[in-house]
């Protein structure tokens, strides 16, 4: 056993917001040169963590040590001089700023008399972007203008670019990422690790966990419930540690027999300028239709589509059997379509307002009495919807950007449960949410669609599919490459059509026929 101190050394770490406890007593450390993945529920203090180890905050009581030394980090200076680089799964790029701003700030490169260079700095923004393998990113683009993707490959980047890294923290670095992304991540890593860096890994996916870490540290409550070599333990047994209790019946029973209702929604010849393709869809209430793809398939058009955002260049939808002009999200909201966006911080919610806010924010006009909002009306609604999430119904008066990403994903839900939405479009609803919270996400759906509502549902965990949806269309280069029903959902069957085999025949099973 190798006698080198650890890289990282966490011993007894206390962090308390208030009467909140987010750390308590929390001990453990990351070897040099080691691979750690850190598991844990949201709100299981993992981000407070990572802010204490960045120099965001400072704890209460106990001690960090870097390299066997002690190390207050009182700011993030202190965590860069001590060779701690983050990426944050809350990406902390500046939207009215370039990539090559972002890249550098706090580090532009400066000529003789002290002035930014916009040319130099976006050169020296495209070699770095491109010795990471990122040789597609324009460093002169504003970052606004790039999709979720693309904004958190930037994150990481920049965290990996930065010289002088002894230790590297990710944040969920993988949320956002397309499988392929995966893999150029995971190569970047195992390059760090060969040249001796440590990297904390954070993730709620324990197939990259097991994949790619030496050792794993779970977190409950604030506190460490053990530390692990990741073959030792059971998927379902770290899920206990986690949630502390057994996760068997994580996905709700779903219907054996196909609905014969008639269509809530139907789509029929759908396409967009920007590539979709004759898209032909049934949405059907008890019903959850899946959407498997990979990244940039035309799942994003498809939902932005049928919630108004997105120009139809031709096709049909209708609504209950009848033509209807969705044009607008105005029009979708009145005709009862509720959308929960990719990113539920910049297009789901407003954060500096109130749970209460953000949950009747689409439904206003209905507490409307001679110009005011009848406040009580309001109060009753938003709390029945927060109780139907299972968000503490004190949290109604807290502002929504001050939890955790999995309660953001619920009132991001709960809008419209109060709007009365009997169609839902969940774009990856789960991304970045622990085990327990995904648990009472997947209840709910499974919820409205006993009551008669219908969901239409892209994930990027292939399994969530399988488990939760009736039928599963496929997209490939923005054309339905294949439609399963019930028994066809396998995931074997899902992963050939996202990687473009044709489907001539389906057979029952996970398979393709020949005819």
């Amino acid at each position: 056993m190798s006698s080198a101190p650890a890289a990282i050394e966490v011993r007894d770490v206390r962090k308390a917001y208030g009467r909140t406890v987010a750390l308590d007593g929390l001990t453990f450390s990351v070897g040099r040169g080691e691979i750690h993945g850190l598991l844990g529920e949201n709100g299981a203090g993992k981000s407070t963590l990572i802010r204490l180890l960045s120099g965001l905050a400072r704890p209460d009581s106990g001690t960090i040590r870097i390299a066997g030394r002690d190390a207050p980090i009182a700011h993030p200076s202190d965590a860069h001089a001590r060779g701690i680089r983050t990426a944050f799964q809350e990406i902390s790029l500046i939207p009215d700023l370039t990539v090559a701003q972002n890249f550098f700030l706090s580090e532009e490169p400066r000529n003789r008399l002290g002035f930014i260079g916009r040319g130099a700095l976006e050169r020296r923004a495209e070699q770095a972007l491109a010795e990471l393998g990122l040789h597609d990113i324009d460093p002169g683009r504003q970052v606004r203008e790039l999709d979720l993707s693309t904004r958190q490959k930037i994150e990481i980047a920049r965290a990996m670019s930065r010289g002088g890294a002894h230790v590297l923290l990710l944040d969920e670095p993988t949320s956002a990422l397309a499988a392929k992304d995966v893999q150029w991540l995971a190569s970047l890593i195992l390059r760090r690790k060969a040249a001796r860096v440590s990297v904390l890994f954070i993730s709620h996916r324990l197939q990259e966990v097991r994949e790619l870490c030496d050792a794993v540290t779970i977190m409950r409550n604030g506190r460490s419930a053990g530390t692990f070599a990741t073959g030792e333990m059971s998927d379902a047994r770290i899920v206990e540690l986690m949630i502390g209790r057994s996760l068997a019946a994580t996905f709700p029973p779903k219907p054996l027999a196909p609905s014969t209702a008639p269509p809530l929604l139907s789509v029929r010849g759908l396409s967009t300028p920007s590539g979709l393709r004759g898209i032909d869809l049934d949405m059907r209430p008890g019903e959850i239709l899946g959407v498997a793809a990979l990244e940039g398939m035309g799942q994003r058009d498809l939902f932005l589509a049928l919630f108004g955002l997105v120009e139809r260049a031709s096709g049909e939808i209708r609504l209950r059997g009848e033509p209807a002009d969705i044009g607008s999200a105005g029009q979708a909201v009145a005709a009862g379509i509720g959308l929960v966006p990719e990113d539920r911080k910049t297009e789901g919610l407003l954060l500096d307002l109130d749970v209460r806010e953000n949950a009747t924010l689409p439904s206003l006009a209905r507490f409307a009495r001679g110009g005011l909002i009848d406040t009580a009306a309001e109060g009753e609604a938003a709390l029945a919807a927060v109780e139907a999430t299972r968000l503490q119904p004190l949290s109604l008066a807290a502002a929504a950007g001050s939890f955790s990403g999995g309660n953001q994903q619920k009132i991001a839900l709960a809008k419209w449960l109060v709007a009365g939405s009997r169609i839902l479009l969940l774009y990856d609803p789960t991304r970045g949410i622990d085990v327990g919270t995904k648990a009472e996400i997947y209840g709910l759906m499974r919820r409205f669609a006993d009551e008669g509502g219908t969901i239409l549902f892209y994930s990027t965990d292939i399994p969530e599919l399988v488990h939760l949806c009736n039928e599963v269309v496929v997209l490939y280069r923005g054309e339905i490459r294949a439609a399963l029903r019930l028994e066809q959902v396998r995931e074997a069957a899902i992963l050939r059509a996202m990687l473009g085999q044709a489907a001539a025949t389906w057979r029952n099973g996970d398979g393709y026929g020949d005819g």
